[in-house]
């Protein structure tokens, strides 16, 4: 199967370029594209998960995928879908955050032997000539074509205005392309609909200056059912580093998955077979939340490797207690399927493989006590002192599985249970205290 039907089936593509071309391009074997990522932090988030899956199927469909990392239009920023001017960053930031996302992108895609490579854009941007540069370049562009572009548009309308540093964004990353068309006969970008007229613009130079055909695909922007835009949380973006988001959260946020995204978000961000996850599509109940297991399972053990997502779903076992997952749902997937067991019973394995979030506090801070909507404040199980208060009010505190019923309730040394106290926000999050004696 072609890979631009692996990606139209998994909900990829939005728009493309020279459609019966673009499929000849690739009917032919091994081809290069790319795709860039910005590097103005040292973790890519969930958001940037499409992309990256994107050329993780057209690696596995014997294609050569190319990262490029902005390390030149990263100093510029890039204005497409923002309403005003980025934060510029040092030449230090950005190659102290290039080594963290190749980092992450290596849990996606094979980089030994050269079968992917990661380029930067530094590379050949930052030593250009100005003058030459709109000599053999900017005399291409037509400023009126650019400013009806839907990234500059949104700018121009903005109070900000756009910038004439930003307003090169579009000439860099067609530049981008031409250079990966000229040295890795690369032939096709990638990235999210904010970068068509980008990418379109790259088509455009390719042509011009080289006499050669180019393409471009674009992904939808991907929002969950309520219309939220994906891996945007009330704690925060989901980073793809286990220092920002470890291991244990990034399962529990695709296992709160709502009932309505969950076959498309199988598709979109893991490998099980579509055969399986059209299935999925008639679950409900009990079924579905196994389905949830195992997209939370898939999502994770790629993007943080098998161990970690085993561990990951055996602490929310012991946490939330353990669901028995039918052979007979994503039969591919290597879930452990499990026995059931009663809510609040643990399960017994290491405190290494423990990865529920958690701190360690002295027991003689508990002598005194302290006030639960402090503590749950404290740990991040509410966002203020005020918001920890309403949170027992409603009833959504709990205190190692127990509701709190004051809101003065304050939390002491007989609270401690085998060297821990657990508390709970609601049914989903989750942190337990170690206790050091």
């Amino acid at each position: 199967m072609n890979v631009i039907n692996v990606l139209q089936e998994r909900g990829f593509i939005e728009n493309k370029t020279h459609e019966k071309e673009l499929y000849a391009y690739l009917e032919k074997g091994k081809a290069s594209c790319y795709i860039g990522f910005d590097p103005t932090a040292s973790s890519l988030h969930v958001g940037s998960l499409v992309p990256i899956m994107s050329l993780a199927h057209m690696q596995q469909n014997g294609h050569h995928p190319i990262a490029l990392v902005g390390g030149g239009t990263g100093l510029i920023g890039d204005p497409s879908g923002k309403t005003e001017m980025r934060k510029l960053i040092t030449k230090e930031d950005v190659a102290f955050n290039k080594i963290g996302i190749k980092k992450q992108l290596s849990n996606f895609i094979d980089f030994k032997d050269n079968s992917a490579q990661l380029v930067d854009n530094a590379d050949w941007l930052t030593g250009l000539g100005y003058i030459d540069f709109l000599r053999t370049i900017g005399r291409f562009f037509s400023v009126n074509r650019m400013v009806k572009a839907e990234s500059y548009k949104l700018r121009l309308e903005s109070d900000e205005g756009l910038s004439f540093i930003e307003f090169n964004y579009m000439l860099l990353q067609a530049y981008d392309f031409m250079k990966l068309a000229e040295s890795h006969d690369c032939f096709l970008q990638m990235g999210g609909s904010d970068q068509w007229g980008n990418i379109v613009a790259g088509v455009d130079l390719v042509r011009r200056k080289l006499q050669k055909t180019a393409f471009g695909i674009t992904f939808p922007l991907i929002t969950t059912s309520t219309g939220a835009k994906m891996g945007k949380t009330a704690s925060g973006a989901i980073w793809l580093d286990s220092d920002r988001t470890s291991p244990y959260d990034y399962y529990q946020f695709w296992i709160n998955t709502d009932d309505n995204d969950v076959a498309r978000f199988l598709a979109l961000f893991t490998f099980l077979p579509m055969a399986e996850i059209n299935e999925v599509k008639k679950l409900d109940g009990a079924d579905l939340n196994s389905a949830k297991s195992i997209l939370a399972y898939e999502a994770t053990k790629i993007c943080h490797g098998p161990d970690e997502a085993q561990k990951a779903k055996r602490s929310a076992s012991a946490n939330f207690g353990r669901r028995v997952i039918p052979n007979a749902i994503l039969p591919t997937s290597d879930i452990s399927r499990g026995v059931s067991m009663v809510q609040g019973v643990k399960l017994s394995f290491s405190d290494q493989d423990d990865t529920t979030p958690q701190s360690t506090i002295d027991a003689s801070r508990f002598e005194s006590g302290v006030p639960a909507f402090k503590l749950f404040h404290e740990i991040s199980l509410a966002q203020s002192g005020s918001a920890a208060r309403r949170l027992i009010q409603q009833g959504g505190a709990y205190l190692n599985g127990n509701r709190i019923e004051s809101v003065d309730y304050v939390i002491g040394s007989n609270d401690i249970e085998n060297a821990e106290i657990l508390l709970k926000a609601g049914k989903k999050k989750i942190h337990k205290i170690k206790i050091k004696m």
